[in-house]
Parts: C-alpha cells; structure tokens; sequence
C-alpha cells in the first residue's frame, strides 16, 4: 500500500503538470485519471492503461512449469529485428505478492526499444519460501533460453532484470551459480543483468512480510547476494532511488557495486532524486519518463554491453 500511494503521488504531480499546460495528451491522461479514481483501480492499471499496445505482440501464459504461477509472457516488437537481444524481467512483491499482468509497461517500454520481453510469474509466498522461488525463476530462464529462438531473439543475448524483490531473484541468478546450474545453465551465458532498487544485502531482516519468507531468525546468509560475488559475475546495471525509504540504496546498491568493482566485474551505478522505491519502475512507463532515463540507462547498457569493460558510478539528476 505504501509503493501504491508512492505512485499515485507522482502520478498526480505528472498529471497537474499537464493540465497547467492544458495539452490535449495530459488532458486526456486526466481524464482517465479521474475515472480510474471513480472505478477504484490501482495505480499500475493506470499505467498500463496508459500504455500503447501498437509497438509489440504478445504471447500469454506460457506455461514453464506444471504450477498454475508458473507461466510467462512474450513481448515481441513489431519492428523486430532479427537475433534481437531478449530480457528476462522478475517484477517485486516482497516475494509474496505481484503478478505478470501489471507490468505491461516493462514489456512494451523495452519491446518499443527493438527487446524481446519475458515476464515470468513465480511462486510466492505463502506457497513456497526460500529458494524455491528462484528454482522458479531459473527455470523461466532455462525456458527462454530454449524457446525464444522461436520469437525472433537470440539465446545469446540474455539478459535478466528485476525490481525489488525481482531484482534480488535476477541477482541471485546471476552471481549464484546453484540456480542456474539446476537447469544446466550457468551465469556465464548471460549478457548482463540489471537490477532496480534491489536488496541484496539485508540481514538481519526487518520487513515483517519478509522475515516468514526468509525463515527469521534463521534466514541462511547464503541468501544474500553479496555474499555471492565473484570475478565470474555477468556486466552489472544497478540504479536505486537516493530517497529510497523501503531498501537503503547506499548499503544494497552502493555496497553491491563496490564489492562488483573490486571482483574487477564490470558495473554501472546510477542514482535518481527524483523517483523513490515504487516509480523507480514506474519511470520506465511512458507517463512517467520526466522522472528519470531508466529506460535510457537500461537501453544503453544493453547496447553497449558488447564493448563494457569499464565500471562507473555517477549520479544522475534529470
């Protein structure tokens, strides 16, 4: 509830902006605002809403495993271009709630940019716990790995991103070699993978809706990222929020990227002013762009990738 009155603040802002303008586009965007407000929707229904369908096809509910949460939509641009580069993307939730559906706007955002998409659905909490969700997450990866020749990428151009609890689980693929190594891939066969507001070193756990997840006080310090890192990693995107109230984006961010660095892996960290935890994403949106060049970052991290053999850290304030 918290990341959804986030949001619905910098929506707001974004949409008095427009109408002080009194521009046709935002005043349609009011508009649908206002009914969105009527009818009780959530924020990110608003966005997606928002969103245009015109710049990709999708697929739904790929199944990759026998578990109803287990399945997975593709995101195809319509201008594809051929061996395109693929993301697979792991939305947060507190690994406990979330669902493929309202991330739309990841899929298109990055499939109007010429990316294949996958957003996987997983298993939560109270389902499972540590790690089974990340055997899930795996195994989405394994099903891209094979399948998504058929959709126009190419396998080898993967590339994992997530935010929150999703950019844990796309840390935790990447620097951990168990997960993959389950489905016979390894780290090694990624690209790069980029995480949004991630936690990656959070013990002893303070979220009450985490502690269950994690089996508080007992939560195995082989759960943490950090403790994972190795000369071996993937190139690594990191950007957080500075005003990140949820995960502290100095010790998580700051401390994920100094110890990537000194492994001599490449990594870029950037930090927004003007996002907190919930728009960082939400800035990836069309509304929401004004907020921060995430999508940019993203999009030219994966360009790049090829010729990246340097590590930055900068702070950006758009």
């Amino acid at each position: 509830e918290q990341a959804r009155s986030h949001i619905w603040i910098f929506i707001w802002q974004c949409l008095l902006c427009g109408v002080w303008t009194m521009s046709s586009k935002w005043l349609q965007v009011f508009t649908l605002a206002i009914t969105t407000l009527i009818s009780a929707c959530s924020p990110i229904k608003v966005l997606n809403a928002l969103t245009p369908s015109s710049t990709f096809t999708k697929t739904s509910s790929i199944a990759y495993g026998t578990d109803p949460r287990q399945k997975l939509d593709v995101y195809r641009p319509i201008k594809a271009s051929p061996n395109a580069p693929v993301v697979v993307f792991f939305y947060g939730g507190s690994w406990n709630s979330g669902a493929k559906d309202d991330y739309g706007f990841v899929g298109e955002a990055l499939a109007s940019h010429g990316i294949v998409v996958v957003i996987a659905d997983y298993r939560l909490y109270p389902q499972v716990r540590y790690p089974l969700f990340l055997q899930d997450n795996a195994q989405a990866v394994a099903w891209t790995y094979q399948h998504i020749a058929d959709y126009g990428a190419d396998p080898k151009q993967l590339y994992l991103m997530g935010h929150s609890s999703g950019a844990y689980n796309a840390s935790m693929l990447a620097l951990d070699a168990r997960w993959l190594g389950e489905v016979n891939l390894a780290p090694s066969m990624l690209k790069g993978w980029i995480g949004l507001a991630g936690p990656y070193d959070f013990l002893p756990i303070e979220n009450p809706d985490v502690k269950p997840v994690f089996f508080f006080p007992d939560s195995p310090p082989d759960s943490q990222p950090i403790n994972h890192v190795s000369h071996a990693a993937p190139p690594s995107l990191l950007i957080a929020s500075t005003s990140d109230s949820l995960v502290n984006p100095t010790r998580n961010t700051g401390g994920l990227a100094k110890k990537l660095r000194e492994a001599g892996v490449p990594v870029e960290a950037f930090y927004f002013t003007k996002t907190n935890h919930a728009t960082l994403v939400a800035s990836i949106s069309r509304p929401l762009r004004w907020l921060a060049p995430v999508l940019d970052r993203v999009t030219a991290f994966i360009q790049a990738t090829e010729s990246a053999d340097s590590s930055t850290e900068q702070s950006a304030r758009p």
